[in-house]
């Protein structure tokens, strides 16, 4: 008669007796079914300071101080998205000191403008380096000692382990094990016979994802930093026609890691030909972009070969390590100005900044150089320009972001325009502090609003300001040099193939012994043993069990010839 039990498993039976002679009967088929490092309670009046640093270690290796490093770092990224970085904008840490008086000294004593760099961040992130690879070294050589190994013996009481079960069958023992070893073998265990029994393991891909999550952890570890220090990131507006070379010095703002060097930048340059830009006419997104892309001719190193190519939203220009983005958009209506003689002291198309979605935009004219008011004196112009790509006639807003119907507001000043202080100012902003308003018959600012083609005359023979009647894009580029994106990509996406190895993945062992009885019957015992509890295990010993039985059938008992074998519990098998 065959018995099939779900006993509780390996240290859990009730009573301490039970329990150890378990532990004893298991030995090495119960342990190890991972290569976690086992803890012990340090035997603290005998440690000294040679143990006291061995605890130190195995706490800083293990896995629950990995964990909470990990959740460490991701709480001390967060003031770096939260409050403005040095690194990344100074302006705007400027204006944070200004604005909060009170915190600013407190955060500058804390490192929060400069969180990634800061001591305590650098710290965090050290510890976890230095806990994942103290934690991989050890497990990584003991795992492969595993798979050099083989699947450990059976214990001596099988009906011990939390699955098993048992038949008696005519056939000869070694008939029986040598089918149980080829029945595992074709499930992919790796098995062999050891003694009176056939041992087989199972789901080293567990392990294996386990130190592959831990592993991708330091990639990506090493990828941020060195990302971090060797990165450039620069941008630039170009109207089209105009063209940028991959210099320092063409760069409108720039920013690099501390490790960056200017021999690092990508030897390229490329032209600006079109800008295409179409948008939904009506409907809830109406003004919404349906084209937004960039036609280039660009030319890797001094003498490489012109290309051309279209750079789209998120579909970025690389060469080599760097990545030509488009990030912006914008017009540059074309500005003639002219003196008291009608001379042309000014002719170029002025890129204009956005305001709103629908392209409303400002900026300035600065003539700096070249004009003489009507009494011969040498002076400087700045002008106001406020654009309006599609005027509705109502409000100075645009109702529109294409050019449908354009409109230039015009107000114009005359005198310093403090280009020459030494102080930096914007290119889109006037400095009137020194600058004077040119007055119209009723003694208001002279302003007005121009179509294509119209002209502005200043009063008294000052000269004039023409709206052209063309109108060109811009478009703005982020030039981005980031070492190691490729390995962190990398990195993640080994993290998340180990990670769902070990969680999904489950370690296990079968035995099965096959021995004479007393009457000369042939004995199968079979059992299973998962790294915890999981219905896996007792279905498929079942499952081995029913194709086992086909080849080694039943042998009913000399009491009781209608019972049948009854294979583990969790299987189909009748």
């Amino acid at each position: 008669m065959s018995k099939t039990t779900t006993s509780a498993p390996e240290g859990q039976e009730k009573g301490p007796e039970k329990g150890q002679d378990a532990d004893q009967d298991l030995g090495a088929a119960g342990s190890q079914l991972s290569t976690a490092p086992r803890e012990e309670a340090p035997n603290l009046p005998a440690l000294g300071v040679i143990g006291w640093i061995r605890w130190f270690w195995r706490q800083l290796t293990s896995m629950r101080v990995a964990l909470l490093l990990l959740l460490l770092l991701s709480l001390a990224a967060i003031p770096g998205s939260l409050i403005p970085q040095t690194g990344i904008d100074a302006t705007k840490v400027e204006d944070f000191r200004e604005q909060h008086t009170t915190l600013a000294p407190l955060y500058d004593k804390l490192g929060l403008f400069n969180v990634y760099s800061s001591v305590w961040f650098s710290a965090i992130y050290i510890l976890l380096f230095v806990s994942l690879i103290g934690c991989i070294v050890p497990r990584t050589w003991q795992f492969v000692g595993q798979l050099r190994g083989r699947p450990p013996a059976a214990p001596k009481r099988l009906t011990r382990l939390p699955a098993h079960t048992t038949w008696r069958t005519g056939a000869k023992p070694e008939e029986v094990r040598q089918a149980a070893l080829e029945i595992v073998k074709q499930r992919r265990f790796r098995a062999h016979v050891a003694g009176d029994a056939v041992a087989a393991e199972k789901g080293y891909l567990r392990e294996a994802g386990n130190l592959a999550f831990h592993i991708a952890l330091i990639v990506l570890l090493i990828a941020f930093g060195w990302g971090q220090l060797f990165k450039s990131e620069g941008n630039k507006l170009i109207v089209e026609g105009d063209g940028f070379a991959n210099i320092l010095s063409q760069y409108d703002d720039f920013k690099s890691g501390s490790l960056f060097h200017n021999d690092d930048l990508e030897p390229f340059s490329f032209d600006l030909k079109n800008f295409t830009g179409t948008y939904e006419t009506s409907g809830p997104n109406k003004g919404t972009p349906r084209v937004y892309q960039a036609e280039l001719t660009y030319s890797e190193g001094a003498y490489g070969k012109e290309r051309r190519t279209t750079v789209e939203v998120n579909e970025p220009l690389e060469v080599g390590d760097a990545k030509v983005y488009l990030v912006s958009h914008g017009y540059a209506p074309v500005v003639t100005v002219r003196d008291g003689k009608g001379e042309i002291v000014y002719q170029d198309a002025v890129p204009l900044l956005p305001l709103d979605g629908n392209v409303t935009s400002s900026g300035v004219v600065k003539v700096m150089d070249g004009y003489k008011n009507a009494k011969g004196k040498s002076e400087q112009l700045g002008f106001n320009l406020f654009f309006l790509p599609t005027y509705g006639g109502g409000t100075m807003l645009s109702q529109f972001p294409a050019l449908v119907n354009p409109m230039l507001a015009v107000s114009a000043y005359h005198g310093d325009l403090g280009v020459n202080s030494g102080i930096p100012q914007s290119v889109y902003q006037l400095d009137k502090k020194h600058l004077k308003e040119f007055k119209d018959d009723k003694g208001e600012l002279l302003k007005k609003q121009l179509k294509p083609g119209d002209t502005l005359t200043l009063p008294d023979g000052a000269g004039s300001i023409t709206f052209e009647r063309e109108v060109r894009e811009w478009a703005g580029f982020q030039v981005v040099q980031e070492p190691g994106g490729g390995w962190a990509l990398a990195g993640a996406v080994i993290a998340i193939l180990g990670l769902s190895g070990s969680l999904f993945i489950q370690r296990r062992r079968v035995w099965v012994r096959a021995t004479e009885g007393p009457d000369g019957v042939t004995v199968v015992e079979m059992a299973g043993l998962g790294r915890s509890e999981s219905a896996k295990v007792p279905e498929e010993l079942g499952e081995l069990a029913a194709i086992l039985y086909e080849k080694a059938p039943g042998a009913p008992d000399a009491d009781d010839p209608s019972e049948s074998p009854v294979p583990a519990e969790g299987s189909d098998h009748k």
